[in-house]
Order: C-alpha cells, then sequence, then structure tokens
C-alpha cells in the first residue's frame, strides 16, 4: 500500500521537496494553496479593459486560469519553482544603446526553458512518488491557464512588482517560474513582505508607457506583446519609441534595483547561442526563412516566425542612425516580402528619410 502525507511528516517531506527541487537546479521552491479568487478578480478587470490585446487565450478557458481545482481536479496544493537565467558578463545596457545592436530579451537568448523545466519537475515529481507513492499531479511551465505570478507570491517566491514582475529580495526578477498541482496537503509557505515603496523605475522607463499605473500592465503597448504576441501590423504610433528592441523587452528588469543582486544563471542551456547577444540588426535582417528556422531552433524566438521576425527588424532598423547599408538591405528586401514585412520597411525607409 502506498505511503501518504498523512502518514509521513508534512513538514519534513516539504523540506525534502525543497532540497530535491535545489538538486535538480530549481534557485528556490515553495508551497501555495489554490485560493486566487483575488487575482482572478483582477485578471477579469484587466480582460474587460481589453488590456490583454488579442491574446485571446488568456479568457477563453474561464476560471480554470484561478481555481486550479477545476483545470486539474483534486489539486490541493501548488508547489511553484523558480529558475535564473541571466546569462553571466551580460551588458543589456550597451545592446540598447547601440542603435545597429538587436535587442533580444535575455530569457530568449538561449534554448526554449519550457521542455528543460517541465524535464525537471516531471522528475521532482519522480523523487516524490518513490517517497510517498502514487499521488496526483502536473506539471506546468507556461503551458496552460496558469496564474503563475500570483501562485509564486502566494509561495512566498516573491512579491508583485509595479511591472507586474517578481521580484525577489536576494536574487532580482530575472528567472523563470514553474508549478506542480498536487494532491498533497503539504504544508504551505507564507507570502513576503514587498519592498518597491515609492520606487517607480520601472514605470518611468517603460518605452512605451505600457505600466499605466502601479501594478497594471496595458499589453497593448508593451514592447515584448508587440514584437512576440502581436500578429498583424505594430501600430504607426509605437514603432519609434520601441528603438532596437525585435523579440521581447527587459527595460523594465533593467531598471529595477533589485536587479544588483541577480546572479548568472548556472544553466549551460540558458547561455547564449548563434551570437545572437552581439548580433547587428543587418545581420539578423539577412536571415532567409531557412536560416531563421536552422539558427532558431530549440529558441523560443522560433515561435513568432520568420515574417514577424523581419517586421520586427524593419522598425529596429528604421530607428537606428541609418546608412547607405541599412538603405540598401531595406530596399534589396522590399522587394520580394510579404505585405506585412513591405509596409514596415517602406515606414523604417521614410522615417530615416525624415531624420536624415
Amino acid at each position: 500500500m502506498p505511503c501518504t502525507v498523512q502518514q509521513r511528516d508534512g513538514k519534513q517531506l516539504a523540506q525534502q521537496i525543497k532540497q530535491w527541487a535545489g538538486e535538480l537546479g530549481f534557485q528556490q521552491t515553495g508551497i501555495a494553496d489554490t485560493d486566487l479568487e483575488l487575482a482572478g478578480e483582477r485578471l477579469n478587470r484587466w480582460l474587460e479593459l481589453g488590456r490583454h490585446g488579442d491574446m485571446d487565450y488568456m479568457w477563453k478557458h474561464g476560471s480554470k486560469r484561478y481555481r486550479p481545482g477545476e483545470l486539474v481536479p483534486g489539486t490541493l496544493r501548488v508547489i511553484s519553482v523558480r529558475m535564473d537565467y541571466l546569462p553571466p558578463d551580460d551588458d543589456p545596457v550597451s545592446v540598447l544603446q547601440d542603435p545597429a545592436a538587436a535587442f533580444i530579451s535575455r530569457y530568449a537568448l538561449g534554448r526554449d526553458y519550457h521542455k528543460l523545466m517541465r524535464k525537471r519537475l516531471q522528475k521532482l515529481a519522480g523523487r516524490i512518488r518513490e517517497a510517498v507513492g502514487d499521488f496526483g499531479y502536473r506539471v506546468f511551465v507556461d503551458s496552460a491557464p496558469v496564474l503563475e505570478k500570483p501562485l509564486a507570491v502566494k509561495a512566498g517566491l516573491g512579491w508583485m512588482g509595479k511591472h507586474t514582475c517578481i521580484i525577489n529580495r536576494e536574487a532580482g526578477s530575472w528567472f523563470f517560474l514553474g508549478e506542480l498541482y498536487t494532491d498533497l496537503p503539504l504544508p504551505l509557505d507564507e507570502p513576503v513582505e514587498e519592498h518597491c515603496g515609492r520606487c517607480s523605475a520601472c514605470m518611468d522607463i517603460c518605452p512605451t508607457r505600457a505600466i499605466v499605473a502601479p501594478y497594471e500592465l496595458d499589453a497593448r503597448r508593451c514592447i515584448s506583446w508587440l514584437t512576440i504576441e502581436r500578429h498583424g501590423p505594430i501600430p504607426v504610433a509605437l514603432r519609434p519609441l520601441m528603438g532596437n528592441h525585435i523579440y521581447g523587452c527587459d527595460d523594465c528588469l533593467m531598471a529595477c534595483p533589485w536587479n544588483r543582486f541577480s546572479t548568472p544563471t548556472p544553466e549551460v542551456d540558458f547561455l547564449p547561442r548563434q551570437g545572437l547577444d552581439k548580433s547587428t540588426l543587418l545581420e539578423l535582417f539577412s536571415w532567409d526563412e531557412a536560416s531563421f528556422l536552422k539558427r532558431t531552433e530549440g529558441s523560443p524566438i522560433r515561435r513568432i516566425g520568420h515574417e514577424r521576425w523581419l517586421r520586427n527588424i524593419a522598425v529596429a532598423l528604421g530607428n537606428s542612425n541609418g546608412g547607405s547599408a541599412v538603405m540598401e538591405a531595406l530596399k534589396k528586401r522590399l522587394e520580394n516580402s510579404s505585405a506585412l514585412v513591405a509596409e514596415h520597411i517602406r515606414w523604417a525607409l521614410e522615417q530615416l528619410d525624415r531624420n536624415a
């Protein structure tokens, strides 16, 4: 007969789970209950205001997103984990300050984190099974209707910053989150005190003013949403504000004072690949679709496809210092571009002519 958590010391099991998680490469682990009603109210208000843009998946699953027991029946606890991803010796500020450079969100410089973290969480579940016998669980890494940030807050991994990212006092914000839903009645961790105070650095630095109020993000203005989630044309009024961001945006994270405590990732898979941390806009704009697919294999960047990749870079080139090489590359690409890419290239050419 399998052993149940009731037959064991629940506190001891929770400590053991955290130790196993650390051995598997997670930097922190916490345990939360499933009461997310307040977070659900905030989510629904956000949706009513239309701030999700065209991310229809944010409402399609209804209350399953904030009622874990509806998504996975029998869920009593959520084991929330974090895994750091900041590359060592990284200097994102210098990339942003170079208009010829291509800025890519630091999380996307290496291999896609989804599979890596899911495998580690499955291994964690396997160790728990060895200790207690069969139990109910499912693992998630940004792959289902899960309110991972409110769960991380309840599990004590950090507090919700004004930029709506989780901040950890000892580790900043450069980390991924993952969850293990379980029917084990484990003891809960306590949320930590918030330490944003009167600081507004993240709000002040946002190029498009997407952080419309403390703890409130309008995704429709967020560069991460514009470059990754938006399928159609980027609003003309926002293009000049995007600078050289071509995939995601880390400006609010870089501005946060707590990120001075961030530590480099020990994960080899999260280290930059294909020279993406040092690439120029012209280099990446020259990739044909075959090159894009080959060089983004195993990368989260691949999900946007070659067309949106070119769309984003065209905007960044329009915000660059221009020059004959840039003008020539834009005109050459214009000849055989889709309607979406061509429209952004024409905007870039007009922008460069206007600023010449």
